[in-house]
């Protein structure tokens, strides 16, 4: 196992390295910090990230494997431009894997992943109500997790992973809209009652039904 150290400047190597140079890399691409399009210099992240130049390098392969960043031949690396076309594209294709993840989920899961997708709905329901968006995204997210685990399909979850951190910023620029937050929270409660009552159709259709609703509001966001 790979350990943690620093170089003499203080800097850190290695996996550790990395793993902080791309968490916070993924967080500022997400929350929009950093636009899409901008340029991404393993020198300046380096220095940004407290990581060294090869750590910053190895997370921009990572992010690049999920789709967040883009490699230009002799140009770099940059923050990977996701058109409205190919977001709807991508979540058209999630809608099919959500909904077999959910309604996987409805059939195989145990007590206590049921109770862990309670106590988060619990969670996405004060936050909604406390205005907290930021956090409710990142619930959402947990929700998700959660699914996937409970649904015992691998090859559906890592599809739906890769698919899912390519629109990962749309996903959380619509939250901060007006009256979304409440809506998809309806959205998600549905799939997580179907799941609770063991009901693999109502909740593929339930999940299906989330994905159509963020489509809509992607779709009319583009025409604001």
């Amino acid at each position: 196992m790979p350990r943690t150290e620093a170089t003499s400047d203080g800097l850190l190597s290695g996996s550790p390295g990395r793993d902080v140079a791309e968490k916070g890399l993924r967080e500022a691409i997400t929350r929009g910090t950093i636009a899409p399009g901008h340029r991404l210099v393993e020198a300046e992240l380096s220095e940004q990230y407290g990581v060294t130049r090869n750590s910053a390098r190895l997370a921009l392969d990572a992010l690049a494997a999920e789709g967040l960043v883009e490699r230009i031949p002799n140009r770099g690396a940059r923050v990977r431009t996701v058109s409205t076309a190919e977001a709807v594209e991508i979540m058209e294709c999630r809608m099919v894997l959500d909904g077999l993840l959910s309604a996987k989920a409805a059939e195989l899961a145990d007590d206590d992943q049921v109770a862990r997708l309670l106590g988060n709905r619990e969670l996405m329901r004060r936050a909604v109500a406390e205005r907290e968006l930021l956090r409710y995204s990142e619930l959402i997210q947990n929700h998700h997790a959660l699914v996937r685990e409970a649904a015992r399909h691998p090859i559906a979850s890592e599809l739906v992973q890769r698919l899912a951190a390519q629109i990962v910023r749309h996903q959380f620029q619509l939250s901060l809209r007006p009256g979304r937050a409440e809506q998809s929270l309806a959205e998600l409660e549905r799939v997580v009652d179907a799941i609770v009552a063991r009901d693999p159709a109502a909740a593929d259709a339930a999940a299906r039904e989330h994905l159509g609703g963020v489509i809509a509001a992607v779709r009319e966001e583009a025409l604001v």
